[in-house]
């Protein structure tokens, strides 16, 4: 539905602008991880990612092993024990799961948090280089959106030009 409604908006924009329309297309996610604001803020995110997941992968390693241990011990351990310890293993995992959502959400605000001025910065870098080379519209081309356009159609490499001289 997207597609069809971005393709009649082009088709309705570029016969209202007449023959003399020009559109063009950016990359933003191509763009913003192009430039140097952007691969610090990849780099820091990155960084934050490790270090999350090394506390993870050992809660998730301290979980198994108290399955393995529990595992082996089955036999020895009256039903009430087991019982006891089966339940504290299934709160561990809960606990696990929770944290693992929890550090989803943390890293998904700290990405927003970091691209959302380079973004900003983007969109007015966008702007200048589509009216200083004639544009009328200007798509953001996300996946395979843009089936076809001429060359000079990608504003992608001097927008990530532009946007780096505004430092």
């Amino acid at each position: 539905m997207k597609k069809i409604l971005m393709s009649l908006v082009m088709v309705v924009g570029a016969s209202a602008f007449g023959a003399e329309s020009k559109i063009g297309f950016v990359d933003v996610q191509k763009a913003i991880q192009s430039t140097a604001a952007g691969k610090k803020a990849k780099e820091s995110l990155d960084a934050e990612f490790q270090k999350r997941k090394q506390n993870l992968d050992k809660k998730k390693a301290d979980i198994e092993k108290m399955g393995q241990d529990l595992e082996k011990k089955k036999s020895v351990l009256s039903e009430e024990v087991m019982n006891k310890k089966q339940m504290e293993l299934q709160e561990e995992m809960l606990k696990f799961q929770k944290t693992v959502a929890e550090n989803q959400v943390e890293i998904q605000k700290k990405e927003k948090d970091l691209v959302e001025p380079i973004l900003e910065k983007m969109k007015k870098t966008i702007e200048k280089v589509a009216q200083e080379k004639g544009f009328t519209l200007v798509i953001e081309k996300q996946g395979q959106n843009v089936l076809f356009a001429q060359k000079d159609s990608d504003l992608t490499e001097d927008v990530v030009k532009a946007f780096e001289k505004e430092k």
